[in-house]
């Protein structure tokens, strides 16, 4: 059920949206284009449509709002969890905290250091002389 009311809500909002921008703050927009005296909807009554629908679309995504947070899910992972934001700041690791490191074992005491070669020195060119 809150998936078809989050649905309800786009379409609301995207059609509330389209007909704002066709709407125009000095009542002309979409009313304006109609200048034929023998249209079957008049300017008027474009602009009594307009402001119809966007009242309706207006309370219809109020309503849809008010009557989503009813549908969601309240059921907690564990009794005691108050929410995941507090449980996710309760086990948050520290950032400035020291890492701790195991304590060198028996074995790792009396195991012989890696024997590695020394690398060769690079060998190097003289840069050429400048031309006088």
């Amino acid at each position: 059920m809150y998936t078809l009311i989050t649905v309800l809500l786009f379409i609301a909002c995207i059609l509330l949206i389209l007909i704002v921008l066709v709407q125009n703050s000095k009542g002309g927009g979409l009313a304006s284009n109609f200048q034929s005296s023998n249209q079957i909807m008049g300017v008027r009554k474009t602009t009594d449509f307009l402001e119809k629908a966007t009242w309706f679309l207006a309370g219809a995504l109020l309503i849809l709002c008010i009557g989503g947070t009813a549908f969601i899910s309240r059921e907690n992972k564990a009794a005691g969890s108050q929410s995941a934001i507090k449980d996710q700041i309760d086990n948050a690791v520290d950032p400035n905290q020291v890492p701790s490191f195991p304590a060198p074992t028996a074995d790792t005491k009396n195991a012989a250091p890696a024997t590695s070669t020394p690398a060769a020195p690079a060998t190097t060119t003289p840069a050429p002389a400048p031309k006088k």
